[in-house]
């Protein structure tokens, strides 16, 4: 497996990404993810729709808390062609509590805990923490990468404004 260093650091110390590096233009890979009831999705069950995808290291950091907040207060103004994405490697049974406690409602929260399928696919896994990186990649309706976003410092919330500017100009 490819492993990336020099992308992201923690509290400015670097850290190794593993999975080979996504570019626009490329097509968005297929993974599999489980959601909170335990039932595994992919993102082809989203085919049709625009897709946020967001990764972040743990739903029960602040950091993850505040950008996962902000994208379902997102999502509620970007209609029904649009889907977030946020996965973590969150037990299920976590990311369902978090969700009711938040509550978050319109972002779609997915576990990566099982294979790190998301992770190694979209090269976001941290190799020192078995953790994802955040990143936020758009996909437009053909399936088809428009933006990415790696977030060089993991406790950095990401660039909203960039973020919903790749989405608007693809609705």
């Amino acid at each position: 497996m490819e492993e990336r260093a020099g992308i992201i650091t923690m509290k400015g110390n670097p850290l190794t990404l593993v999975g080979k590096e996504l570019k626009v233009g490329d097509p968005a890979p297929d993974f599999e993810v489980l959601d909170n009831d335990l039932t595994p999705v992919r993102l082809s069950s989203y085919k049709g729709k625009i897709c946020v995808v967001c990764s972040v290291p743990s739903l029960d950091t602040p950091v993850c808390d505040m950008e996962t907040r902000r994208f379902n207060e997102e999502a509620g103004k970007l209609g029904a062609d649009v889907r977030i994405l946020t996965i973590s490697m969150d037990l299920p049974f976590a990311q369902k509590r978090w969700c009711g406690a938040a509550g978050v409602d319109k972002v779609v929260t997915l576990s990566d805990h099982r294979n790190a399928s998301f992770g190694t696919t979209y090269g976001v896994l941290i190799k020192e923490l078995r953790l994802l990186a955040r990143a936020v990649f758009v996909l437009d309706s053909e399936g088809m990468v428009q933006y990415i976003q790696i977030v060089k410092e993991v406790t950095d919330e990401p660039d909203y404004d960039a973020v919903l500017e790749a989405v608007n100009k693809l609705l």
